[in-house]
């Protein structure tokens, strides 16, 4: 029964010591993409149409310089 407790020891130390990173680098990728989404919402309200310059555009009726 030793025996097979022997080889586990070391398995346990290396998940034990990995777990504290994988479980930062999850935080940091949650926190990433939640910057982003609120970074996209930002854009839309810059770009709404309520904020943008009316554009004046010549009649399609009027005469055409090219022609």
């Amino acid at each position: 029964m030793s025996q097979v407790n022997q080889p586990l020891c070391p398995v346990v130390i290396c998940l034990s010591l990995a777990t504290a990173p994988f479980l930062g680098s999850l935080l940091i990728v949650h926190q990433i993409s939640q910057r982003l989404g609120e970074l996209g919402e930002a854009s839309e309200e810059v770009f709404r149409g309520d904020r943008l310059p009316i554009l004046n555009f010549p009649d399609s009726s009027s005469t055409d310089p090219l022609s």
